[in-house]
């Protein structure tokens, strides 16, 4: 089921930049909007993959896996900290 599309977004952009959207749109026969919001939506996935996702070898995923199934270990200035009152 498509989602709702109940936002606006109002942009001011160049004449130049205004013909190079419409001619790609068209290219991808694709209306105005619908261009703008898929390859928007495109590099604003793009750019947040890198900190959201990542990807590892075989060997890093043992690895990783093991660190984190390795007990924690205690750090003397965190229990300290966690000790600290809360400041007000």
């Amino acid at each position: 089921m498509a989602e709702t599309k109940d936002q606006r977004v109002h942009l001011r952009v160049a004449a130049s930049d205004h013909e190079l959207f419409r001619t790609a749109a068209a290219a991808a026969n694709e209306s105005l909007s619908e261009f703008l919001v898929e390859s928007g939506r495109e590099r604003a996935e793009r750019l947040l993959a890198d900190r959201t996702r990542f990807v590892l070898s075989p060997t890093q995923w043992r690895r990783f896996t093991a660190a984190l199934d390795r007990p924690p270990r205690e750090i003397p200035e965190l229990v300290e900290l966690f000790r600290r009152p809360r400041p007000e």
